[in-house]
C-alpha cells in the first residue's frame, strides 16, 4: 500500500467533509490522518493522509470534480517532514533544560536522515498536568513523553500509568512524588534526560529503553 498526503481548501458548509470522505472511500483509501484548520469564515483547510493500493491519479481527478473542494495539492506526509515527536512538559525552567538536551541530540540524528521533533509545554498544577499527560496519546506521531519538575504525584501518577498502558514511553526527572516510580526511566540531570529521550526513539541510536526500564540515573 502506497502512502499519500493531500491538502485542499474545503467550503465551510455541512456535508463538505462527507463529500471528500466519500471519494476516498470509493477509491479504497484508508485514512491514517485527518486535520481541519480554519483560515477564514468561508473556507477550511483539510489535510489528509491515507494509504492506497496504487496511484492516486483517479482519486485526485474525482476530488477536483467536487464543488466543495479547491486548491488540491499533493504534499509530503507529516511523518516525512516532522517525524517522531517528543513532548516535554512540566515546570518551565526544567522543561527548558530538557529541551536543550533533546534538541541538541535530535540535531545529530536529523542531519543523518532521521526526523525527530521536540514539543514543549510549561505547565503547573496537578489537574493541568494530568490532563495534558492523558491528552498526549491523542496527538499524532508522539513516541515519548518527558515529565520535568520538582514534585509530581497523585492524578499525574495515575495519568502516567494510563498512557504507559497505551504504549507511550515516559521519562521522568528525579523528583518528589509518585511519578518517578510510575515512569519507564528516571534521570536526574535534565539535559541528559533530553538526550536519552531522543536516543530512545531514534532509529540511528544504539539505545534500548526497555533495557533501562525502572532504572534511575
Amino acid at each position: 500500500m502506497a502512502e499519500h498526503a493531500l491538502v485542499l481548501k474545503l467550503t465551510d458548509e455541512p456535508g463538505s467533509l462527507h463529500a471528500v470522505s466519500t471519494v476516498l472511500a470509493e477509491h479504497g483509501a484508508n485514512v491514517t490522518s485527518l486535520e481541519v484548520v480554519s483560515h477564514s469564515e468561508a473556507l477550511r483547510q483539510l489535510s489528509v493522509e491515507f494509504t492506497l493500493d496504487g496511484g492516486a491519479e483517479s482519486l485526485l481527478k474525482d476530488l477536483c470534480a467536487l464543488t466543495v473542494a479547491s486548491d488540491i495539492e499533493v504534499i509530503s506526509s507529516s511523518a516525512a517532514i516532522y517525524g517522531k515527536r517528543i513532548v516535554i512538559m512540566g515546570g518551565g525552567a526544567q522543561v527548558g533544560q530538557v529541551a536543550l538536551g533533546a534538541v541538541a541530540e535530535a540535531d545529530r540524528h536529523n542531519i543523518r536522515g532521521e526526523r525527530i521533533s521536540v514539543d514543549t509545554i510549561p505547565l503547573v498544577g496537578e489537574q493541568a498536568i494530568s490532563a495534558a499527560v492523558r491528552a498526549v496519546v491523542r496527538l499524532p506521531r508522539v513516541h515519548l513523553l518527558v515529565l520535568a519538575g520538582t514534585l509530581m504525584g497523585g492524578e499525574i501518577t495515575a495519568a502516567v500509568k494510563d498512557v504507559r498502558q497505551q504504549g507511550l514511553i515516559v521519562i521522568s526527572l528525579n523528583m518528589a512524588g509518585g511519578v518517578p516510580d510510575a515512569a519507564d526511566l528516571v534521570v536526574s540531570d535534565p539535559v541528559q534526560a533530553g538526550v536519552m529521550a531522543v536516543m530512545a526513539v531514534a532509529d540511528t541510536a544504539q539505545f534500548d529503553i526497555l533495557r533501562q526500564q525502572n532504572r534511575r540515573y
